[in-house]
């Protein structure tokens, strides 16, 4: 087998590549090689990167560009091999939230939403009003979700709110994810004004459970519906078998693998448009009995105002700081002086302490008739024991391990990661290939994860 050079009893051998990843992404466009290693696992081979090229009308300039940048690196020709890609580029579904309680199913349905690559626009609880429905319009949503009610529950708001949105006629699927005992109506209502309606499993059946994935499932085939309208993307869903997954879910999965491998992590995804947190943890036993809310095991934020490249101004403009906005000149998506990268480390910086606030439970006091008591709103991050640094941002500018470093302080007002945590800095950008190959190699993506983190001790 050929491809990448390794050293054989004093021989130079080379290995095919098997697997070929590509990801389109916001700013960057990247390509791994990867071979399956006998024992389990796979070795990467080579890597090409390109600026995405959505703005040029066709994204498969980006990844033809990034393929030459591969060959060059790698050598070889490359063959046929097995194919996957995952994407950002066409910045993921614009949605809108709609549950009973903003505590109950229509955050359930938001955690859905973040988790499968949607943005969600508009959250809403109860009944719909002129307003939200004139907010809706001017969204213009790529998907409607409707929730509310725990299973054989409040049907009445639920089945108004279906009306008035059905009123909109809005030519986008909605997605119902709320009381079972109400489908068939939901269902009948949606289909007399024409519009497609999908169906999946309650978010929130009853008090205090969480069941995301089904939905979650579900928008992802939505999504793998929408990508290919990105310009030039429908020639790269004829690439591979396996559809094109959003990046985040990607990102997601792969985080969940890892968990499930070697403990609880946190991963930071840092781009160059947004700012992607993902956690895979139950919390600790010292703050379960204070959380008064139900948290996903697996759960997503994206802060689409925090990125070092197309959203740097947002970071700017938030910390006020005149001196790094006269240096803006020096933004660039792929840095190479030292001035660009010390811009694009204290962006990525900034990105990282605001990201982690926004993703991490807080600690607050709750005033009572029988007096004040500490409650947790929120994801506690307190059991992390590992914190994954990944995106170009953290990975390919010097100083990505302190920056993640410095957020592993331990329970205060935040419930943050302990300064015991370990870092692991995604070197080779692998952790969204790794969770798209996870379609179909789980147990190598496992394996993977393993020499990983032994080759770090």
């Amino acid at each position: 087998m050929k491809s990448a050079k390794s050293v054989d009893k004093g021989f130079a051998v080379t290995y095919l590549i098997e697997i070929l990843t590509i990801e389109v992404g916001s700013t960057i466009t990247k390509i791994n090689g990867f071979r399956r290693l006998p024992a389990g696992g796979f070795e990467h081979l080579a890597q090409g990167f390109a600026p995405t090229s959505v703005s040029q009308g066709d994204v498969g300039l980006g990844v033809n560009e990034a393929i030459a940048n591969l060959k060059a690196a790698y050598g070889q020709p490359l063959g046929q091999p097995e194919t996957f890609v995952n994407s950002s580029a066409a910045g993921g579904l614009r949605m809108t939230v709609h549950g009973l309680t903003y505590s109950m199913t229509a955050r359930a349905a938001r955690e859905a939403a973040l988790g499968a690559g949607g943005i969600v626009k508009m959250v809403t609880a109860g009944g719909l009003g002129e307003y939200d429905l004139d907010e809706i319009r001017e969204i213009n949503p790529n998907i409607i979700l409707l929730a509310g009610g725990v299973d054989f529950g409040e049907k009445e708001i639920v089945l108004r709110n279906a009306q008035k949105l059905a009123e909109l006629k809005l030519s986008v699927p909605v997605l119902y994810a709320g009381n079972s005992a109400i489908r068939k109506p939901i269902l009948k209502i949606f289909e007399q004004a024409g519009i497609e309606t999908l169906l999946a499993d309650n978010v929130f059946p009853d008090v205090d459970v969480l069941n995301i994935e089904p939905l979650r499932k579900l928008i992802h085939e939505v999504f793998n519906r929408h990508i290919i309208h990105a310009p030039g993307m429908s020639r790269l869903a004829q690439l591979t078998q396996w559809g094109i997954l959003p990046t985040p879910g990607a990102v997601l999965r792969g985080a969940e693998l890892f968990a499930e491998e070697l403990g609880d992590c946190l991963v930071f995804d840092v781009g160059g448009a947004t700012t992607d947190l993902h956690s895979v943890t139950a919390g600790s036993l010292e703050w379960a009995a204070r959380t008064i809310e139900p948290e996903p095991h697996a759960k997503r934020t994206v802060e689409g105002d925090l990125g070092v490249f197309v959203n740097a101004h947002n970071i700017i403009e938030m910390e006020g700081d005149s001196t790094w906005a006269a240096r803006l000149s020096d933004l660039e998506a792929m840095p190479n002086t030292e001035r660009q990268k010390e811009l694009t480390r204290w962006l990525c910086a900034r990105a990282v302490e605001t990201g982690i606030k926004r993703h991490a439970g807080v600690v607050t006091d709750l005033y009572t008739p029988t007096g004040k008591k500490q409650i947790v709103k929120g994801k506690d991050l307190t059991a992390v024991k590992w914190v994954v640094g990944t995106g170009g941002a953290l990975t390919r500018v010097e100083g990505g391990e302190a920056i993640l470093r410095g957020i592993c302080t331990g329970a205060g007002k935040y419930l943050l990661p302990s300064p015991e945590a370990q870092i692991l800095m995604d070197k080779d950008y692998r952790f969204s290939a790794l969770g798209t190959l996870a379609q179909a190699y789980s147990e190598d993506v496992r394996a993977t994860f393993r020499r990983w983190v032994e080759t770090e001790k």
